[in-house]
C-alpha cells in the first residue's frame, strides 16, 4: 500500500498527486499501461456524456462528468510529465495566457463593447498567435477530429467571415437541391467514389441550410436519431397491443403503421 493522506476534501492537485500514483510502480497495472491512445477514446466519451448532462439540465451529473473529463486531462499530463514533456502545471500556464493574450479588452486597453467585436478581436489574435497568414491555413486548423457535422458548420462559418456565404437560407437550399440532383446522377452511374462525393456534397450543403437557420445540425440529427427510435418503439408496441409478429410485416405494413404512431406525437 502506498503512502497517502486521505481527507474529507480534495482539490486539483491531490488529483494530479493521486494520478500520479496511479502510474507509479506500486499503483494501478492497467492506468501503468495507458498511453495517450489507447485512453484517447476515453476522453471523447467523458466529454459526451458531459453534454449529456448539460442537455438534460442534470446538475449533480454534469459535477461528475466534468470531474471525469479532468480526469483525463490530468491523465493525459501524467502521461507527458513522465517523460520531461509537460505537466498539468504547464497546462494550467498555456490556458492562462492564452484566455489574458485573448481578451486584451479584459486585460489590456482594447475596447470591445459587444459579443461580435469580442469574436472577431478573438480570431484576429489566434491568427497572429497561431502564425496563420492565409484564410485556408484558419479552415485546415479545424480539428478533422470533430464529429463531421460540426466541422462541416465550422469551416463555413470561417468562410462567412471573408463573404463567402449564401446571402439566406433559402439560397443554400436551392443549392442543396442542385446536390441532391447530382446525387442522383451520380447513381445512375454507379462509380461508388462520385456517389460518395456526391452524397458528401449533400451533408455539405444541408449543414449550410441549417446554419444559416441558425440550427445545430448535429443537435438536429441527434435529436431526430432518438424521434426514430421513440417511433419505432412505437410500432413495437401497437404490434404487441394488436398480437402481431413484427417480424412478419412486410415493408408496406411497416409504414403504414409508422405514419400511425407519427400522427399520434
Amino acid at each position: 500500500m502506498v503512502d497517502f493522506e486521505f481527507k474529507s476534501v480534495y482539490n486539483f492537485y491531490d488529483l494530479v498527486n493521486i494520478m500520479s500514483i496511479l502510474r507509479s510502480p506500486d499503483g494501478c497495472p492497467w492506468d501503468r499501461e495507458q498511453t495517450h491512445k489507447s485512453i484517447r477514446r476515453d476522453f471523447l466519451e467523458e466529454c459526451y456524456e458531459a453534454i449529456e448532462a448539460i442537455d438534460t439540465d442534470d446538475r449533480e451529473l454534469l459535477r461528475e462528468e466534468l470531474g471525469d473529463v479532468l480526469l483525463q486531462v490530468v491523465f493525459h499530463a501524467q502521461i507527458e510529465a513522465e517523460v520531461n514533456g509537460f505537466t498539468a502545471d504547464d497546462v494550467c500556464n498555456d490556458i492562462c495566457q492564452k484566455l489574458i493574450i485573448r481578451h486584451p479588452h479584459v486585460f489590456g486597453d482594447v475596447s470591445a463593447e459587444d459579443s461580435e467585436t469580442v469574436l472577431k478581436n478573438w480570431d484576429a489574435i489566434k491568427m497572429q498567435t497561431k502564425s496563420q497568414k492565409t484564410h485556408s491555413e484558419v479552415m485546415h486548423s479545424v480539428s478533422p477530429a470533430l464529429p463531421a457535422l460540426i466541422r462541416a458548420d465550422k469551416i463555413q462559418g470561417k468562410a462567412k467571415k471573408i463573404g463567402f456565404d449564401f446571402p439566406d437560407a433559402n439560397a443554400a437550399l436551392d443549392k442543396l437541391s442542385e446536390e441532391i440532383a447530382e446525387l442522383k446522377s451520380a447513381m445512375q452511374n454507379g462509380n461508388k467514389y462520385e456517389i460518395e462525393s456526391e452524397l458528401g456534397d449533400v451533408l455539405f450543403s444541408a449543414v449550410n441550410v441549417g446554419r444559416l437557420l441558425k440550427i445545430d445540425s448535429e443537435k438536429a440529427l441527434s435529436d431526430t436519431s432518438e424521434r426514430f427510435i421513440s417511433r419505432f418503439e412505437g410500432i413495437e408496441k401497437l404490434c404487441n397491443e394488436r398480437d402481431i409478429d413484427i417480424n412478419s410485416l412486410s415493408l408496406t405494413e411497416l409504414d403504414k403503421l409508422w405514419e400511425e404512431v407519427k400522427a399520434s406525437n
